[in-house]
């Protein structure tokens, strides 16, 4: 059996931003990137994924009979029912790794299984399917962080809010504190991942206009505008820290905001520049992780801002979108 078709179904140039997720989350959250677990979530992620995206063909089957007729399925390298038992089981198996192996969150994992279902399932019908791909990925962070997640702080109208969870992650205790200038919680999963489902939302909208030319207006204000929200966040982090901001978050920062530039160029000039625009966004899903962890470790959001080029050549064999 072929083994490209299968690589090109599960588009595995992007799996490594699985990975910067699940480790983004873990670290936010307070993990040690030495625990056993993270590698089981890590395997979970890299099954969900690679499972979701084989799904996301098998369900657009007929559409690329049509329309791209270069993917496995339509050229009869994969047959459509093999798509679907290869995701069906990579789903279900990457969900026990999660909970079994990494011990996160049993309704948090079956949340982001249903998400990834529902988008592959309804994303051609529903435009407010973005939403859901935006969801995926912010379940992924939480999905992460559940194993250790006993509490998290939220600075909301200038108090430190802390919640305390059991076992279940239910809420069983909230503390209010006056919010200092180091109160700000950068770390915070929640925020973190909320602030990546943005930017996945605003990527999945500029996806959707490839091959059909660019959007105008209020639409393509609205997507730009859900690509910069990490950097807005950083932002706000990094001021109300601020000796944290020339080393932690100024270069990351730059990084990010020029890579977005670069997108939107491309995506202005429409037809097959939209695809190289979505590529190089997919590829700065690894920076927007860096941003993320620049205030837990900044040696590993290095490391995630470096992988956005590699991604990017990895794309020129196997396409991510």
């Amino acid at each position: 059996m072929a083994i490209k078709p299968w690589l090109e179904l599960a588009r595995i140039s992007n799996l490594p931003t699985a990975w910067t997720n699940v480790l983004a989350g873990w670290l936010l959250a307070g993990g040690e990137i030495k625990d056993a677990r993270v590698l089981w979530l890590l395997l979970g992620a890299s099954l969900m994924y690679s499972a979701g995206m084989i799904l996301n063909d098998a369900a657009d089957a007929k559409c690329d009979r049509e329309h791209r007729k270069e993917r496995p399925i339509p050229r009869g390298s994969v047959t459509q029912s093999a798509a679907w038992m290869v995701g069906i089981a990579g789903l279900l198996l990457g969900a026990v790794a999660c909970v079994f192996g990494g011990g996160a969150n049993a309704n948090l994992t079956l949340l982001l299984l249903l998400a990834i279902l529902a988008y592959d399932l309804y994303h051609k019908p529903w435009p407010g399917s973005v939403i859901v791909m935006g969801a995926c990925r912010v379940l992924l962070y939480l999905v992460a962080a559940s194993p250790i997640l006993t509490s998290m702080h939220l600075w909301v109208g200038g108090y430190t809010v802390t919640l305390l969870f059991n076992d279940s992650l239910i809420p069983i205790g909230v503390f209010r504190f006056a919010a200092s200038p180091l109160a700000f919680p950068s770390g915070c999963p929640l925020y973190a991942a909320l602030a990546l489902g943005c930017y996945i939302v605003g990527v999945t909208l500029i996806a959707r206009w490839e091959g059909k030319g660019q959007a105008t207006g209020a639409r393509r204000i609205f997507a730009i505008a859900m690509l910069l929200t990490p950097a807005l966040l950083a932002t706000l982090a990094a001021f109300i820290s601020f000796e944290l901001f020339l080393i932690r978050y100024f270069l990351f920062l730059v990084v990010f905001v020029s890579l977005v530039a670069m997108a939107v160029r491309l995506m202005r000039q429409g037809g097959a520049a939209i695809g190289r625009a979505v590529g190089i966004l997919l590829a700065g899903i690894a920076v927007v992780d860096g941003l993320a962890v620049a205030s837990v470790s900044f040696s590993l959001a290095c490391g995630f801002v470096a992988l956005a080029p590699l991604l990017r050549l990895w794309q020129r064999k196997i396409a991510a979108t």
